[in-house]
């Protein structure tokens, strides 16, 4: 059987083809799951429940597109802290920026990399002026406009 390490962790040729379903459609019934794989419903709700156990599943979100929902504006955001010791104080105010969808520690020439979804020009010019510029220790920023995306996707197991 098809083993695979996840830091020490195990899972196995099941478990893949149980979060490949899931993660093209997380809304479908395990017991669906478990007629296409020729298994108990019971054994896709075990291995569900390994799966979060071990931390391999952080959760399930619902997605909506921004753009259909008002926000026309994807941005990402080069951040260079006056310090890196200032790094967490840093991710702690960005994270009550509710605009700020992603947050990096990154090594190159930023200290950290932002996505924010804004919902026009004006918008992100507060956002970044008024919210984003006025967290401590942020010496300066780079901005990066979205055109468009050409590619969202998990990793695929």
């Amino acid at each position: 059987m098809l083993k695979k390490e996840t830091q020490n962790l195990e899972i196995d040729n099941l478990d893949i083809q149980i979060l490949t379903q899931l993660m093209q459609d997380a809304t479908k019934p395990y017991t669906e799951i478990a007629k296409e794989l020729i298994i108990s419903g019971g054994t896709v709700h075990v291995r569900m429940k390994k799966l979060v156990d071990m931390g391999i599943i952080k959760g399930s979100h619902l997605i909506i597109d921004p753009k259909k929902a008002g926000f026309d504006i994807t941005a990402f955001l080069g951040i260079y802290l006056e310090k890196g010791s200032l790094y967490k104080d840093a991710v702690e105010q960005l994270s009550k920026i509710k605009e700020v969808v992603e947050l990096h520690y990154t090594t190159g020439s930023y200290s950290m990399f932002a996505k924010i979804t804004c919902r026009d020009t004006d918008h992100l010019r507060h956002v970044l002026n008024e919210e984003i510029q006025a967290v401590k220790g942020i010496q300066r920023t780079e901005t990066l406009i979205s055109l468009e995306e050409s590619i969202k996707r998990q990793i695929e197991l």
